[in-house]
């Protein structure tokens, strides 16, 4: 990491693991990285927001689901850095990474909801995968985070 982003902060925010009833987990593509990788819905805090109100809000901005249910708030706050070449760019320059407070929702909804066509939309293309299919698809600098989040997930629901 070059010496001018070493001292910028970490941008606080929420992750959100939306299950299905077959226990598959919402994931979708990004429009800015239209490789093959595809992530959860997450975002960051606004000012005096708290952590679940945040998670409704990001939720409902990028999928328009709404008929969600907590399950459990996780447990400490998952961190990331960005790789070198995002540095400076992402989130206009002003964070080095990413520390998260996630949340497993259980989504209660019909299918029809989920609409990522939203006003600022975010995602291509969205589809339910397998819990282990999470660590397989997601951007490199992530990895870390979602292996922690999968073997939580693997705990609370079995």
């Amino acid at each position: 990491m070059e010496e001018k982003f070493k001292n910028l902060p970490l941008r606080i925010g929420v992750g959100i693991i939306v299950l299905n009833k077959e226990n598959k987990v919402f994931v979708a593509k990004r429009i800015d990285n239209p490789g093959n990788f595809w992530q959860m819905p997450q975002g960051g805090i606004d000012k005096n927001e708290d952590f679940l109100k945040a998670a409704y809000r990001e939720l409902d901005e990028e999928t328009n689901i709404k008929s969600v249910k907590v399950i459990k708030e996780l447990d400490d706050l998952t961190t990331y850095e960005l790789p070198n070449h995002l540095l400076g760019i992402i989130w206009k320059g002003k964070y080095r990474g990413q520390k998260q407070k996630w949340f497993l929702m259980r989504f209660i909804g019909e299918e029809k909801e989920i609409n990522i066509n939203t006003k600022n939309p975010e995602f291509l293309e969205w589809k339910w995968v397998e819990i282990d299919q999470l660590t397989e698809l997601v951007v490199d600098f992530k990895l870390d985070v979602y292996k922690k989040i999968k073997r939580k997930i693997k705990e609370i629901i079995n």
